[in-house]
């Protein structure tokens, strides 16, 4: 007979006889390094994406797992490695250190402070690769997250938990539009963090100085991984900024985050993925560079209230080449995300700054979060700029024009001209309000062509100093009341017979 509790005492001793291995850990040997890259012999259960430590305290990113050995990329120390030396597996993955503490700091994509106010001590850290809310955990985007750009809030608004692209050429304004955003945000219980991608080391200074003097620090931290930083801190680096963005958004807080830009991680991740030997596709980017930004912006969401109602709004920046969007990288970015603002070169250089172009921009959500007065009174813009923009492709066969066609263009330059907007002066959601009301009414005619955005300017100053109560009394959540809008043309009024009258009476 076959006696089960013996066999079990049996197995019992034996188990208990087995040593912990569970602090051992798999050790490799590096048969080749060159370029940043190591191919590590060993390490049987290594995993992909694990953190690797390489003797001589160096740490390697696993990301190719073949049949007899691990390629890896090295974050530092490619200069140091040697054929020979071990390689320890950790059965971790990157982390990035995340908490309040890193607000108003500057660090690197691993949480080390780079801006020499002392080290950064959170205790509490996040995987830089994380799952995206699942769509049961989503909510609706219902609120907006204001730009103070008068023809981005008006047009293309942006709500919490939206992705928008900005897209545009090199040096057309990419960069001030998300810096604005990010002032902007003073005030508005909204944490910034921006990502900084294979940009020039003074560039960002720039960037950063800006944020500082504009007091947006405070609710900012900057993720930077400069231009001659290792290619993989440049790979990581916008995948830490959102660890970070996480770390807020599931406590229940709104978080904007910019990436600047995704083009040049892109050919980070290529220049990796080519001296892995992984096989190049279209442009000579691997076959799963869609993958590369894809699982990085469905990251970016509007929880639903069970899950904290926190969120976080992506503006990804991709630059393109003479205007062509559809290149590979911004095609696929395009497709990821829920709309873009298009920037384009001829606009800029003409003077219409911010450069965008409406006709080419599109925001596929905002509508749903824009203010209810907003949305009442820029409801014809995009038809009214549209169709001034066909009369002036036709105006410039010098025919003769009528008194209506005269006058629609005339209204359209005009209203161009209201859209443009000086860097950092930004509008408040009331003050966007007064602007379109006069902009749209039969008062645009008494300005002069080329004093319309002096005109907007001292309209508003006029109206704070003068005419706070009618300010006070605009709700953006409502709708503009005839009574209302009677009351800010009269006030406009006003103030054009005093700017006007001066005028007058300087050139007698």
């Amino acid at each position: 007979m076959i006696d089960l509790n013996e066999i079990g005492r049996e197995l019992k001793e034996k188990i208990s006889r087995v040593s912990d291995h569970s602090q051992e850990r798999s050790t490799g040997k590096i048969v080749y390094s060159g370029d940043g890259i190591i191919k590590v012999a060993g390490l049987p259960g290594v995993q992909y994406n694990e953190l690797l430590e390489v003797r001589g305290g160096y740490q390697a990113l696993a990301l190719n797992l073949e049949h007899d050995s691990v390629g890896a990329v090295l974050f530092s120390g490619e200069d140091k490695v040697r054929f020979g030396d071990y390689v320890y597996s950790t059965g971790k993955t990157v982390q990035m250190q995340v908490g309040e503490e890193l607000l108003g700091r500057v660090v690197d994509p691993l949480g080390a402070a780079l801006d020499g106010l002392g080290e950064i001590a959170t205790g509490k850290t996040r995987p830089v690769e994380f799952p995206a809310p699942a769509i049961m955990d989503r909510g609706k985007v219902n609120k907006p997250l204001q730009t103070g750009i008068l023809a981005i809030d008006s047009m293309i608004p942006i709500g919490r938990g939206q992705r928008e692209l900005i897209i545009g050429d090199r040096q057309t304004g990419k960069t001030a539009i998300a810096v604005d955003t990010i002032l902007n945000q003073k005030g508005e219980n909204v944490i910034c963090i921006y990502v900084s991608i294979g940009q020039k080391a003074s560039s960002l200074a720039k960037t950063v100085n800006t944020l500082r003097t504009g007091g947006a620090m405070e609710y900012t931290c900057v993720v930077c991984s400069t231009a001659d930083d290792a290619v993989p801190m440049q790979y990581i680096a916008p995948y830490s900024g959102c660890a970070l963005a996480e770390y807020f958004m599931y406590q229940g807080k709104d978080v904007l985050i910019v990436y600047d830009d995704l083009s040049k991680h892109a050919v980070a991740y290529r220049a990796m993925s080519l001296l892995l030997k992984r096989p190049a596709g279209r442009e000579a980017y691997p076959g799963d560079v869609f993958y590369l930004h894809s699982r990085l912006l469905e990251r970016a969401a509007k929880l639903s209230e069970a899950k904290g109602g926190g969120s976080i709004t992506a503006l990804p920046i991709v630059e393109t080449l003479a205007g062509d969007i559809s290149a590979y990288i911004p095609t696929n970015v395009i497709s990821i995300t829920d709309g873009q603002i298009y920037l384009e070169s001829e606009l800029f250089n003409s003077g219409v700054r911010p450069a965008v172009n409406v006709g080419l921009s599109v925001s596929r959500v905002g509508g749903s979060a824009q203010r209810k007065a907003i949305r009442q009174i820029s409801g014809q813009l995009r038809i009214n700029l549209a169709q001034y923009r066909e009369l002036a492709i036709f105006m410039q066969f010098g025919s003769d024009l009528d008194n209506e066609t005269q006058k629609t263009l005339s209204r359209g330059a005009k209203l161009t001209d209201t859209l443009k907007q000086r860097q950092y002066l930004n509008y408040t959601v009331k003050e966007m309000i007064v602007l379109l009301v006069v902009s749209q009414s039969d008062l645009i005619d008494d300005i002069p062509a080329k004093k319309v955005t002096e005109f907007n300017e001292g309209l508003l100053d006029y109206l704070r100093i003068n005419q706070s109560d009618l300010l006070g009394a605009i709700a953006p959540d409502t709708a503009v009341t005839d009574e209302l809008r009677e009351k800010i043309l009269a006030a406009a009024k006003e103030f054009i017979d005093l700017t006007l009258g001066d005028e007058e009476e300087n050139h007698v």
